[in-house]
């Protein structure tokens, strides 16, 4: 199996985040502490590292609750 490069596996991580908050505070919601976790980009066990969704205010974490229950329908 090919090993992905950590300069790849940061490059695509980074993307999802990007991609993440942008869906995101197009609903209103901000998760000032999103960001990838460079702590799992160091081992080379995973093929990609973890994403740190971060610590939230109330509003905030009501805020996605609301978004989420919604996209439930």
């Amino acid at each position: 199996m090919a090993r992905v490069r950590s300069a790849d596996r940061l490059r695509a991580a980074e993307e999802v985040v990007a991609q993440l908050r942008g869906e995101l505070d197009s609903t209103g919601v901000v998760l000032p502490s999103l960001r990838v976790d460079l702590v799992s980009l160091a081992g080379e066990s995973a093929a990609y590292p973890l994403i740190e969704l971060g610590r939230c205010n109330l509003d905030t974490a009501l805020r996605l609750a609301a978004v989420l229950h919604q996209a439930r329908g």
